[in-house]
C-alpha cells in the first residue's frame, strides 16, 4: 500500500519511532481475507479534505474510493456516532441516544463515566469488533467509544481504556505494536480513534489555523501507518478506511438562546444542554414548558417527543426525554443561571441536525477491496458496518443499514 512514496529513509526512521523494541520483520500469515484498519478523526468535516494539510488523505482518495460526504446520525455528537458507526444501527436503536443522558433504571450517563462507558446495561446491538470476534477473527481497539464494555463476556483480544491526554503519535505506536505480533496474535481488526481535530475544532472553530495545525498531526499519523504497514509487509492485503463522526460549526456567545427567558426551569429538568436540549420535565409541566418554548426564538425548533420529525430517527427510545430543542446551525441554548458561572468560550461545535453540510464527516478507504478514485454520493453513516463485515468477510449482525449503499465503493 505504497501510496504516499515516501523515501526507505523516512519509513526506516518512522517505524524505529513507532515499533521500537520490535521484533523483525516477519512475513505476514497467509491471511483467507485481507485485515481492515478502521481509524477515526473525530470532529473531521468533510471540505477538511481540501486543505492542505490533508495531503496523505488526498493521495488515499486517488488511490482508493470515498464518499462526497458522510451523513451522521442525529443527534451529530460523539458517542451516539461512533457507537452507530460500529453497529450500523441509528442511536435510537443502540440505546447510546446523547452523551449525557439519563435512564430510569440505570441513572444518568455521561461522556466522563467510566462505570457508564463500561455498563453493558447502556449498550444495545454488537459492534464490529464483537462480530469478528464471534467469527473467529481476532480484533483490537485503540479508544473507539464502546469499545471498553463486555457484551455478554465479550471485548476485544487487545484494548486499551480511554486516556485522553495520549498523544495522536503514540495511539499509532500501539497499533503499529499490535501489527508487529507474530502472525497467530496479530490482530485481523484494529480500530483507531484519533480526536485531536474535535479539540482544536471545539476550541478555536472549524476555520482557525490550530485546525489547520491538528488536522496536519492525524494526516502524518495516517501515513505512518500506511508506511508501517508496508515495512510489515501487509500493505497489499490490508484494508483501511478513514471516518469521521461528525464535523463542526462556528459558535459565537453573541448567537445563544437562554431558554430561562421564556419558561422558569426547575432544577434537574435540562439532562442535556448545547445544541440539542433535552427536557424531563416535572409533573404537571410538560405542556407549560411547550407553550412557552414553541415560538419563543426564531432559530429554536421544539418538540414533543412523538413529534420529532421522522427523518431524526430520534423518536424510539424512553432515554429520549419528553421534549427536545434543536438550535439553528451555529447557535448555543444555555440559561442565564449556567452562563453565570460558565459562559461560552468555545468557538466551535457540533450536535445539530444531522442533514446540515457542516456537520458531515468523511469515509475514505484504500486497499484491494477499494475500487480507485471512486467517488460515491453522500451517504448516511448507518452503512459503515455494513462495509466493515463484508471487507471482514463477516456475516453482519442485524443493523439498520445496508452493503447496497457502498457498493459503488468496492472493486
Amino acid at each position: 500500500m505504497n501510496v504516499r512514496g515516501f523515501s526507505s529513509l523516512w519509513i526506516a526512521s518512522s517505524l524505529l519511532i513507532a515499533c521500537t523494541a520490535r521484533p523483525p520483520v516477519r512475513e505476514p500469515r497467509p491471511l483467507a481475507r485481507p485485515a481492515l484498519i478502521v481509524v477515526s478523526l473525530d470532529g473531521f468535516r468533510w471540505d477538511y479534505l481540501e486543505r492542505p494539510a490533508a495531503s496523505t488523505l488526498r493521495t488515499m482518495m486517488t488511490h482508493g474510493a470515498r464518499t462526497r460526504r458522510l451523513i451522521p446520525a442525529f443527534p451529530t455528537k460523539t458517542f451516539p456516532n461512533h457507537f452507530t458507526l460500529a453497529t450500523g444501527l441509528v442511536p435510537e436503536h443502540h440505546g447510546i441516544v446523547a452523551n449525557t443522558m439519563t435512564d430510569s433504571v440505570l441513572g444518568r450517563f455521561t461522556t466522563a463515566d467510566t462505570a457508564g462507558n463500561r455498563n453493558p446495561g447502556w449498550w444495545s446491538g454488537e459492534p464490529i469488533w464483537i462480530t469478528a470476534r464471534r467469527q473467529g477473527l481476532r480484533s483490537a481497539t485503540m479508544f473507539w467509544v464502546g469499545s471498553e464494555v463486555s457484551f455478554n463476556g465479550l471485548r476485544p483480544n487487545l484494548w486499551r481504556p480511554f486516556d485522553a491526554n495520549l498523544p495522536s503519535a503514540a495511539r499509532l505506536d500501539q497499533v503499529l505494536q499490535w501489527l508487529a505480533l507474530p502472525a497467530d496474535e496479530r490482530p485481523d481488526l484494529v480500530m483507531l480513534y484519533l480526536n485531536r481535530v474535535d479539540v482544536m475544532g471545539h476550541r478555536y472553530g472549524p476555520d482557525h489555523p490550530a485546525v489547520d495545525s491538528s488536522i496536519a498531526v492525524v494526516d502524518s499519523a495516517l501515513g505512518r501507518l500506511l508506511d508501517g504497514l508496508d515495512s510489515l509487509g501487509l500493505g497489499d492485503r490490508t484494508n483501511l478506511v478513514v471516518v469521521s463522526d461528525h464535523g463542526m460549526t462556528g459558535i459565537s456567545p453573541n448567537r445563544v438562546i437562554f431558554l430561562d427567558d421564556y419558561v422558569p426551569l426547575e432544577p434537574g429538568e435540562i439532562v442535556d444542554l448545547a445544541p440539542v436540549t433535552t427536557i424531563d420535565p416535572l409533573a404537571g409541566r410538560t405542556e407549560l414548558i411547550l407553550q412557552r418554548l414553541s415560538y419563543a426564538h426564531p432559530h429554536l425548533a421544539v418538540y414533543r417527543r412523538a413529534e420529532i420529525p421522522i427523518r431524526f430517527r430520534f423518536r424510539d427510545n424512553s432515554r429520549i426525554t419528553p421534549i427536545v430543542a434543536i438550535a439553528d446551525d451555529g447557535w448555543t441554548i444555555s440559561t442565564r443561571a449556567q452562563w453565570a458561572t460558565r459562559p461560552l468560550t468555545d468557538l466551535g461545535n457540533h450536535g445539530y441536525d444531522n442533514e446540515l453540510a457542516s456537520m458531515a464527516g468523511i469515509l475514505v478507504g484504500v486497499g484491494p477491496a477499494f475500487r480507485p478514485g471512486a467517488v460515491a454520493p453522500p451517504l448516511q453513516n448507518i452503512h459503515v458496518y455494513a462495509l466493515l463485515s463484508y471487507l471482514l468477510r463477516l456475516h453482519p449482525a442485524p443493523n439498520d443499514g445496508s452493503l447496497d449503499s457502498v457498493r459503488a465503493l468496492l472493486r
